[in-house]
């Protein structure tokens, strides 16, 4: 169990979805239920104290003013109004006042909206729901708008694609925080995906199919999740997909979003990250296992992903 105060401030406010607003309560909510921190406290708050009632006509109250953002470590706007009114200047204000005093901000789908009013993404790269991705490239022309990404993390600004990935910017969050040992029970909990690159696309043209009547290409995923120690190359995917290179490497980008090199390499560095904060293995036994080619890649590999060593995350997350 970490140790340490997290607070996170969620704004809401009339017409906001409800499935925009349990997304952060829900994944941050279940660290709590977990025990996997001492004291992470997830607060609802609107621009004026009291009630506020969902889309779908549910009230939640008592709800918190704006003074719960200023002890927060964390604001989270979850979405905006689906007609993309101007953000408040009281609001901008807020969101540039905590910005200020490092508190992390976050813009879910819509929610990218006032944090570029409030000038935190400007000169930088941003993502929100593909549908309103022309509206904020045209309203901020500053902001470099990704609409292939899923989420966009900064270190002190993150923004998130619509629905779904405010689960994945979410999970991605506890990650950052406590590990990805965690994240993957958080996930494991709710019964979601542990990891989504933030890179993958939005959205995927057709489902893992069972069956393509070329092979499966989930029992090729599950294969090559089990056989992480070799080297895995897109020859050897497709040999095990009964496809030829070409069909499987379209195939494999229209169901994953990614190619299957970068999935592989996420999924090395994902497996090597859960090995060091589970196991007291030598550096050089967790890139053999996570088949990196020496201890050196594997060290480039993860700074290039992650910004910090082998060595110092497994100080930082390594289970007691």
């Amino acid at each position: 169990m970490e140790s340490g105060h997290m607070k996170v401030a969620v704004h809401v406010f009339d017409g906001i979805s409800l499935f925009h607003t349990s997304a952060p309560v829900t994944v941050f909510g279940e660290v709590a239920r977990l025990g996997l921190a001492d004291d992470w406290e997830v607060e609802l708050w609107s621009d004026t104290p009291g009630t506020i009632r969902t889309a779908e006509g549910i009230e939640f109250s008592p709800i918190a003013g704006p003074s719960a953002v200023q002890h927060a470590d964390i604001l989270i706007l979850p979405s905006w109004h689906e007609d993309l009114r101007a953000s408040p200047t009281a609001l901008t204000d807020l969101i540039r006042t905590a910005h200020g005093r490092s508190t992390s901000v976050v813009g879910l789908c819509l929610g990218a909206f006032p944090l570029a009013e409030a000038g935190t993404l400007e000169g930088r790269s941003a993502v929100t729901h593909w549908a309103a991705s022309s509206t904020f490239a045209h309203r901020f022309p500053g902001v470099d708008v990704d609409q292939s990404a899923l989420y966009i993390d900064h270190g002190d600004v993150l923004t998130s694609a619509g629905t779904a990935s405010a689960l994945d910017a979410c999970l991605h969050i506890v990650r950052e925080q406590l590990g990805a040992s965690a994240a993957a029970r958080v996930a494991r909990q709710l019964v979601i995906a542990p990891h989504r690159e933030g890179g993958q696309a939005q959205y995927v043209e057709r489902p893992l199919p069972a069956d393509d009547g070329h092979g499966a290409l989930g029992e090729v995923i599950e294969w090559a999740l089990a056989h992480l120690d070799r080297p895995l190359s897109v020859d050897d995917l497709a040999e095990q997909a009964h496809m030829s290179r070409r069909n499987f490497t379209r195939r494999f980008q229209e169901v994953t979003g990614t190619s299957p090199a970068a999935w592989v390499r996420s999924r090395r560095l994902d497996q090597a990250r859960s090995l060091l904060e589970t196991t007291s293995w030598p550096i050089s036994r967790i890139a053999a296992d996570c088949g990196f080619s020496s201890p050196v890649t594997f060290r480039q590999r993860f700074v290039a992903a992650y910004a910090t060593t082998p060595t110092s995350y497994r100080t930082r997350f390594a289970q007691t």
